[in-house]
């Protein structure tokens, strides 16, 4: 492999339709193959809209299985401009048992791997409990010809233990498909205050485990279907380096094909001086798998 990735985070809007969000991502993928792009990450649950707005069961007629029609135009996609994809799908796995699925493609049409969202939240406007069953394929990164890519999605970004497992599991890049946004009834302080701690957790994590780490949002005003605030969406996909560094960044407002380049041999570099996995006082941490220590 070669000292530099050059990676991709495609930030889109929702375009009303299925076809209409793939027919922009395939857009996006075309023009991220044209720039020399070797990884694109796509955000979280990207063919329509946020439908966690609300519990509706109409809304489960979005998923489709893994494979299926979403999956096999990304996966021809993969094949046919060389790219590394990650996609984000609601996953149909049996009637009454549905996932929020990330999808690895490694220039095949094949799935190389996927990785299932861990941390579900039940939030006001974010009532995913209602349709995600939580993951049950671990914290293992996925293998592909760019590296070893921990895959994690959205709510797991605010939760060190996720990072760390896969970074103790050997993951080269940590990647987040993400759709997090504002109350609109916030104030502009509380709103700087939210979007300031998504970003700063994350570049925490890069910091913690020496590691590159992108994180792709969508944008745009959702309307909530019940007629409640909806939810605007503040962008502001990232990619940071190994020691927190920002290495690209979108605005908050418009959609990006946000590229940027990854030197694969700064992550050594960094752990040689920050050593915290060397450090790691694994005998004393017994009590971090128990809910609360009392």
């Amino acid at each position: 492999m070669s000292k530099s990735l050059r990676v991709a985070l495609l930030q889109e809007s929702n375009h009303g339709t299925s076809a209409a969000n793939l027919d922009a991502i395939e857009a996006g993928l075309r023009e991220a193959a044209g720039k020399g792009v070797e990884l694109v990450l796509l955000q979280e649950l990207h063919n329509g809209a946020y439908f966690c707005q609300t519990e509706d069961v109409a809304e489960f007629d979005r998923a489709e299985p893994i494979p299926g029609p979403s999956s096999a135009r990304l996966g021809n996609l993969a094949a046919e401009l060389q790219l590394v994809i990650v996609a984000s799908l609601f996953e149909r796995r049996a009637a009454g048992l549905y996932h929020n699925t990330a999808v690895v493609f490694d220039r095949s049409r094949e799935i190389c791997g996927k990785y299932r969202k861990m941390h579900i939240p039940d939030d006001p406007a974010y009532y995913e409990k209602f349709y995600f069953t939580p993951g049950d394929l671990g914290f293992a990164p996925i293998a592909t010809s760019v590296g070893k890519l921990g895959v994690l999605v959205c709510w797991d970004q605010w939760y060190p233990e996720a990072a760390r497992l896969m970074a103790l599991a050997g993951a080269d890049l940590l990647l987040y498909p993400t759709a997090i946004g504002w109350d609109p009834a916030d104030d502009q302080a509380e709103k700087d205050r939210q979007r300031d701690a998504w970003i700063t957790v994350q570049r925490g994590h890069a910091v913690a485990n020496g590691l590159p780490l992108l994180a792709c949002n969508r944008f745009g005003f959702e309307a909530s279907p019940d007629g409640g605030r909806g939810l605007q969406f503040w962008g502001s996909s990232f990619v940071a380096g190994p020691q927190g560094e920002l290495l690209a960044q979108a605005p908050i407002d418009r959609r990006e094909l946000l590229v940027a380049d990854i030197d694969r041999e700064r992550s050594e570099s960094v752990r040689r001086i920050w050593p915290f996995l060397r450090d790691r006082r694994i005998d004393a941490y017994a009590d971090l798998a128990k809910r609360f220590r009392d």
